[in-house]
C-alpha cells in the first residue's frame, strides 16, 4: 500500500514585504526542493478552515485531519493535556497552565515564575489529586513553567472565563461562568476558583520555592489555568481511515492533538520547535517511521515563531531549512510515498499574528496530475489544478491519492 507524509510547515504563509521588494518570505527565499515539489506535483491555496477565518494551530490541524473542529473543538486545554501524556476522558474539562509569580495581593509580578526549568515535578506532585467538592483534580508539570490541569466529574461545562489576566501588574482574574444560567460551567468555575487559592496556600511555602527566593529567583507559587475545553470523543485515525499513523511534530499542542486520535508519537533530538530547530533529524524521524506506519504528521514549527517576532530573516532561514529537510525526504523516503506540503495558517510578519491568508499547498508522488505551476509560494500555486480548497479537504485527497478512500455510491 502506498504511504503519505502531511508535511505542515507552521505559519508559513505571509503577506508582501516592503523590504522584500513587496514579495513574500517564499517569493523571496531560495528553495530549489520546495519547487521541485511544486512542479513535479499538482499545487493549489488552502484555507485551513474557511476564507478569512484566522485559524489556530489546533483548529486548523483538526480541520487537515478531518475532523470538523465547529464540532469538535471547545477549547486548547484538552490537546495540550494530551500533549503532555495525561489521559483525557470525555466529558473531563481540560486546561492549559502557568506556574506563575503572584505577590501577597494576588498581583501577578511574573506570569513565567522565571521561566523557571526545575522543580515543577515536585510543586506539581504537592497539587495533584486533591478533591474539591466531589471534582478529581489531575495536574502534571509540562516544560518550563508549563502545565495542564484536568478536572473529573460528572456535570461540569467549560464555557468559563480564564484566572490568567495576561499582563504582569494585574491581579489574577476570578474565573466566571460566561452565561449565568449556565449551572455546570457555574460549577466548574467554582472549582477553578478553589483550586488556584488553594495551589497559593500550598506552594507559596514548599521547600523548592523557599530555595528560589534564597537564590534571588521569583517562586511559582501559584498556578493560574486558562484555555479551559471539553474533553471530546473522536474516532481513531486508524478507525476514520484505516491507516497506522505517527506524528513528528516539536511542541505539546500539536502532540495533543495527534495522541488524542491515536498517532504514534515519535520524539527526536534536536526538534526544540525553534529557529534552531534539527530538521535533517525531524526528517530521519519521518523516514523511519515510515518503515511501520502508513502515515506521518510533521508540524515544523521556526516559520511560526519569525513571523509573531516580526523577524522576516528568521522566516526566510526556516524556509532555506526546510528546503533542505525537503532534500533529504526526497532523497529517501519509500519510493511509494505521497508528500503533501502547506502550512496550517499563515502568520504574517507585519501583523505579528495569525492572519485569515490562504496558504499554499502541494501534492507530490506517482500518478499526481502535475500543472504548470514551478515555484512553491502563496502567489504562483494559485494556478494550480488543485485550485483552492478547506483544510478538510486534503485527508480525501490523500486516500485517493493512495487509494484507500470508500467509494460514495455503487
Amino acid at each position: 500500500m502506498a504511504k503519505a507524509l502531511l508535511l505542515i510547515a507552521d505559519g508559513l504563509g505571509d503577506r508582501p514585504i516592503k523590504e522584500l521588494g513587496d514579495k513574500t518570505p517564499l517569493e523571496a527565499t531560495e528553495k530549489p526542493n520546495l519547487d521541485k515539489l511544486a512542479t513535479e506535483g499538482e499545487c493549489g491555496i488552502m484555507d485551513p478552515i474557511a476564507p478569512g477565518v484566522r485559524a489556530g494551530s489546533d483548529t486548523s490541524h483538526l480541520a487537515i485531519l478531518g475532523y470538523d473542529p465547529y464540532k469538535y473543538y471547545t477549547g486548547r486545554g484538552p490537546f495540550e493535556a494530551a500533549g503532555i501524556g495525561m489521559d483525557v476522558k470525555k466529558g473531563d474539562i481540560a486546561f492549559r497552565c502557568n506556574f506563575t509569580t503572584v505577590d501577597d495581593n494576588m498581583i501577578v509580578t511574573d506570569r513565567r515564575a522565571g521561566r523557571i526549568s526545575s522543580g515543577t515535578d515536585q510543586l506539581a506532585a504537592a497539587v495533584n489529586g486533591m478533591e474539591i467538592d466531589g471534582v478529581q483534580v489531575i495536574f502534571k508539570e509540562s516544560v518550563a513553567h508549563r502545565a495542564a490541569l484536568i478536572l473529573r466529574a460528572p456535570g461540569l461545562g467549560a464555557a468559563i472565563s480564564d484566572t490568567d489576566p495576561h499582563h504582569e501588574g494585574t491581579k489574577v482574574l476570578k474565573c466566571e461562568p460566561l452565561d449565568g444560567n449556565d449551572e455546570a460551567s457555574a460549577k466548574t468555575a467554582k472549582v477553578v476558583n478553589e483550586f488556584v487559592r488553594r495551589s497559593y496556600e500550598i506552594l507559596k511555602l514548599h521547600p523548592i520555592n523557599r530555595e528560589r527566593i534564597a537564590q534571588g529567583l521569583n517562586p511559582a507559587n501559584i498556578i493560574l489555568p486558562r484555555g479551559a475545553g471539553m474533553g471530546p470523543h473522536m474516532e481513531s485515525f486508524e478507525a476514520e481511515y484505516g491507516l497506522k499513523a505517527a506524528c513528528v511534530a516539536e511542541t505539546g499542542l500539536i502532540n495533543g492533538v495527534a495522541r488524542y486520535v491515536g498517532m504514534k508519537i515519535a520524539e527526536v533530538p534536536g526538534a526544540t520547535g525553534g529557529a534552531d530547530s534539527n530538521l535533517i533529524n525531524m526528517a530521519k524521524a519521518i523516514v523511519d517511521e515510515l518503515a511501520s506506519v502508513d502515515f506521518v504528521l510533521c508540524n515544523v514549527k521556526g516559520a511560526d515563531v519569525g513571523g509573531h517576532d516580526g523577524a522576516v530573516q528568521v522566516k526566510i532561514d526556516m524556509i532555506k531549512k526546510l528546503d533542505e529537510m525537503v532534500a533529504y525526504l526526497i532523497a529517501n523516503l519509500p519510493t511509494d510515498t505521497y508528500v503533501v506540503l502547506t502550512a496550517d495558517h499563515s502568520t504574517p510578519c507585519a501583523i505579528k499574528d495569525h492572519s485569515g491568508d490562504p496558504v499554499p499547498i502541494v501534492f507530490w508522488g506517482q500518478g499526481v496530475r502535475m500543472d504548470a505551476v514551478k515555484h512553491f509560494d502563496e502567489r504562483s500555486v494559485i494556478s494550480g489544478g488543485v485550485h483552492r480548497i478547506r483544510g478538510i479537504d486534503i485527508m480525501k485527497i490523500i486516500t485517493q491519492l493512495m487509494n484507500v478512500a470508500e467509494k460514495f455510491g455503487a
